[in-house]
């Protein structure tokens, strides 16, 4: 799907070419009755007399409420509600991206304009609704055959007052990010016995190609050299070799210290002999996510060219309850000399971790992420709708909140004491 910034329009008589034209509304209860607002101050005025003749009782504006129209000889129209709230934000746009790409394709709509609302900057309008068009648009058909049904809309133009180089950037940067995310998505959707850890790391390399971004991928001599027990031991039981992932980008100064990232990569974890119910166990193809969000992330950073230095480490392997696997009471050593008791098997993210952040260090970066599906345990704690998050640092809690604001994610700092 393409999608393009251009001047809005004061008239209909766009691109002949485009099939839909779509225009955000306002709900405004005025003396027990609901008035619905055009929300675009650059639609054209045509649709102001269409918006008035809907009657109230079939759309109102309200959040995530539409209408779309059909006209002859005109384009189209897909009117989208955002409720009383005015005050919009890039997060609402992402999230009524998914709500227009879902009108369009079931009104078989291949084209459209979207008039960016008021209520927001220019560049938060651009920025939201490409990255939500982008992740909205993702579809994984990659082991059965796609419908022929599937409907794809081929182009979409945002429509903003005025346009700039800036707001040009800003979508492209804003797609990237969005690529990225359906990125991880597509690694993390594939199956554990094509995803192995072999497989991941030629997507990683396979991510590289054409950037400034480095990828190595160690095999099991060089992770036994660098003396990664740990990680070592919890791949033992499964007949797929670990592979320890890196990659490297350089396009900061040479004095600056690398951010790095740390991502767990357990393509599939089965809790190997402290063996997981059976009920549920195929979601374990995404004990990888952090892995796959780390890989993302990197992939994104060199495409964007971004002016820093980043590292990014992924131990990948399986978990499997095979003849040499790990064992409750097993001891293994780490790579900086530290002995670890196993007492359960299905512990074994931090064992993995425990050598690539003992790497992380001894590199000496700026910060350290470490990014992980470690523990269903924070789902109780924080449910589905926020990440966990732990550091005793607060200048980078207060970057981090600030950071998840800016991108529309919910993120809650976990307490980290000396009692713990």
């Amino acid at each position: 799907m393409k999608l393009n910034v251009v001047a809005a329009s004061q008239s209909t008589k766009v691109d002949a070419k485009t099939h839909t034209l779509v225009a955000f509304c306002a709900s405004k209860t005025v003396k027990e009755s609901t008035q619905t607002l055009l929300f675009s101050p650059k639609t054209p005025p045509e649709l102001k007399n269409l918006l008035a003749s809907i009657p109230t009782d079939r759309f109102k504006g309200g959040a995530e409420e539409t209408v779309f129209i059909r006209q002859s000889g005109s384009p189209s129209v897909l009117f989208v509600g955002v409720g009383e709230d005015t005050k919009l934000t890039a997060e609402q746009m992402r999230r009524l991206s998914a709500v227009i790409l879902r009108g369009l394709k079931t009104e078989k709509s291949k084209t459209a304009r979207i008039y960016a609302p008021q209520g927001l900057s220019a560049n938060e309008a651009v920025i939201g609704l490409t990255e939500g068009l982008t992740i909205s648009n993702y579809e994984f058909y990659n082991f059965k055959e796609k419908p022929k049904t599937t409907f794809a809309v081929e182009w979409i133009e945002l429509a903003v007052e005025k346009t700039s180089a800036s707001l040009t950037t800003a979508m492209e940067q804003s797609r990237t990010v969005g690529e990225a995310v359906n990125f991880a998505r597509y690694l993390g959707d594939c199956p554990g016995n094509f995803m192995t850890p072999t497989q991941l790391g030629k997507e990683a390399e396979g991510l590289a190609k054409g950037t400034k971004l480095k990828v190595t991928v160690w095999g099991k001599d060089k992770i036994i050299k660098e003396k990664m027990d740990s990680f070592l031991g919890v791949s033992l039981g499964s007949d797929q070799e670990p592979k320890f992932i890196v990659m490297e980008y350089k396009n900061g100064p040479a004095s600056q210290k690398p951010i790095c990232y740390v991502g767990k990569g357990l393509t599939f974890d089965s809790g190997g002999i402290s063996l997981k119910p059976g009920a549920g166990m195929e979601e374990m193809k995404f004990d990888m996510c952090g892995g796959a969000a780390v890989i993302a992330t990197m992939g994104a950073i060199a495409k964007m060219g971004l002016k820093i230095n980043a590292v990014a480490y992924v131990p990948a392997t399986e978990n499997m309850p095979g003849p040499s696997a790990n064992k409750p009471g097993d001891i293994r050593r780490a790579r900086n000399g530290k002995s670890i008791e196993i007492n359960n098997t299905d512990a074994e993210g931090r064992l993995i971790l425990a050598d690539a952040l003992v790497w992380a260090s001894e590199q000496n970066p700026a910060m350290i992420l470490d990014t992980a599906t470690l523990t269903g345990a924070m789902m109780i704690a924080l449910g589905n709708t926020h990440t966990g998050f732990f550091t005793r640092d607060e200048k980078l809690r207060k970057r981090v909140e600030a950071a998840a604001a800016t991108c529309g994610e919910r993120v809650w700092c976990m307490p980290l004491i000396d009692d713990h």
